[in-house]
């Protein structure tokens, strides 16, 4: 059966009314666009069971299962079950970590960290608990000394204290690592043999791995519609995703027969970002606000909305490297006020400072004939990537050809030393040093490699030497964290520097 995008649901529910709905449903991606498609298809599903739409969810023939792999086995023994009431019988999975992948556990701990900036302790521990069950960890695998190797995350990248409020509030409400390791194939031969006639199964996933069999076993079974919103930072997916708040927010106004102009929409987008949820509950305010006025003004914003938009370190950072001593410094006060450690902002700098010093690394080596400042991105793909592949593979070799003389320099080698570092030569040197760690993704490259000619590499140095004196004075002084990152921000923008 076709995997439709959330818009085409209106034509699939009309042609399912006259032909028949799908046996099983799969709604992923973003959580507003999924729960407003979820309450969509309930109803259609529903609409024999009861002609009062407000009682639909109260259904007999509707019971709703928390998401966990191992329910399951409760979820597909109820829809086996025959109604004794007429009409359809729906269960809903709801949530559900079937779909996810050992490659989603890094997307799986972004979400828990989103949900416990917004405060929302059980969706944040539910997400971290799922990306534990992937990697097969304990709590004791996560704690403070296991956490950046157990978890793969870059501990030098960010502060993660924020995870040890979500091991808090799992231990203190006795919430477990779970998961049956037979779920997946159990579920695939559920859907294999059908359901009874009339009974359907509508499943919700903020995340799925596509190249899974479970994904592929469903979409040949039943329907899956995609919810998913880019979130890259390209002009494109910028503009899909304004276009999703645009589209919203016009269907809304429609309904409550208000306008809006465009100076108090971007006033709003400023305020939430794209947070959907927000925006349309924002929205609902103004126009409650507005009363029997038709348009809804600039000042009507800003004199009902307060500022959640939760600004992304990446903001701050690109700022920094573009030396916009204005945009860093917004962003630093946006990013601290949200609740983001001081040692979390400092860190991110620093990551980029280190990345922009590697890029001159590359633009003042032998290889720098291969880029200028004026290269569009299709010409630095073709020229300019190949090139750092190069220089960055030359590098290893040196890093490589050095340890191995430190090592034969410091003691005769054992037999068992010998095995060890012939085991060593199958991998190569781990180094932060690399420029395009993540070849599939070019474009973060190209834009910090423009960056870079923002600076000297007498400026970078003197950069990262402000910032080793701030990450001092941070763990060690009692000054004023916010004091401490403004005065770094204000040395590495200002265009000229006193080098020494």
């Amino acid at each position: 059966m076709p995997e439709i995008n959330y818009k085409e649901l209106k034509d699939h529910i009309k042609e399912a009314n006259k032909n028949g709905f799908s046996p099983i449903y799969l709604i992923h991606g973003e959580e507003f666009l999924c729960k407003t498609v979820f309450e969509e298809l309930l109803n259609a599903l529903l609409s024999q069971s009861s002609s009062d739409p407000s009682l639909l969810s109260e259904s007999l023939n509707y019971d709703v299962i928390d998401g966990a792999n191992e329910n399951i086995f409760d979820a597909v023994e109820r829809v086996n079950t025959f109604s004794f009431i007429p009409g359809r019988k729906v269960i809903a999975f709801t949530d559900s970590g079937l779909f996810h992948s050992k490659e989603s556990h890094l997307s799986l701990i972004e979400k828990a960290k989103e949900y416990h900036e917004r405060k929302d302790m059980s969706k944040a521990s539910k997400f971290f608990l799922n990306s534990m069950s992937l990697l097969g960890l304990s709590f004791d695998d996560v704690d403070k000394t296991n956490r950046s190797k157990s978890l793969k995350i870059d501990a030098i990248e960010s502060d993660n204290s924020w995870i040890d409020d979500i091991i808090s509030y799992c231990l203190e409400n006795n919430i477990s690592v779970s998961g049956s390791p037979d779920s997946t194939s159990f579920f695939l031969a559920s859907i294999d043999k059908s359901f009874p006639e009339g009974n359907h199964m509508v499943i919700t996933a903020n995340l799925v791995d596509k190249r899974l069999n479970i994904y592929k076993g469903l979409n040949n079974k039943g329907i899956i519609v995609d919810c998913q919103v880019p979130k890259g930072d390209s002009k494109n997916e910028k503009s899909a995703r304004e276009n999703i708040i645009r589209e919203s927010m016009h269907e809304m106004l429609t309904k409550s027969g208000k306008t809006i102009n465009n100076d108090a929409y971007q006033a709003m987008y400023e305020k939430t970002g794209f947070d959907l949820r927000t925006f349309l509950n924002n929205l609902e305010k103004l126009i409650n606000y507005t009363d029997k006025r038709k348009e809804i003004t600039v000042e009507d914003v800003e004199s009902v909305l307060k500022r959640t938009k939760l600004d992304p370190i990446y903001e701050l950072t690109n700022a920094v490297a573009g030396r916009n001593t204005a945009d860093s410094l917004f962003y630093l006060d946006s990013l601290l006020y949200s609740g983001i450690h001081p040692l979390q902002a400092l860190s991110a700098i620093i990551n980029q400072i280190r990345k922009i010093i590697c890029i001159k690394g590359f633009t003042n080596s032998s290889y720098s004939k291969f880029w200028e400042a004026g290269f569009s991105y299709p010409h630095f793909i073709s020229v300019t990537i190949p090139a750092i592949d190069k220089y960055e593979e030359a590098l290893l070799n040196h890093i490589e050809c050095r340890d191995r003389s430190l090592s034969d320099e410091q003691y005769d080698e054992t037999e068992q030393d010998q095995k060890k570092k012939a085991a060593k030569k199958k991998s190569r040197p781990v180094t932060d040093l690399l420029i395009a760690k993540n070849s599939k993704s070019p474009y973060p490259v190209w834009e910090l490699i423009k960056k870079s000619e923002n600076f000297s590499m007498d400026e970078l140095l003197f950069a990262f030497e402000c910032l080793k004196k701030a990450d001092l004075h941070l763990k060690s002084s009692g000054q004023d964290p916010k004091t401490v990152l403004e005065y770094v921000i204000l040395n590495i923008c200002r265009r000229s520097l006193s080098v020494k």
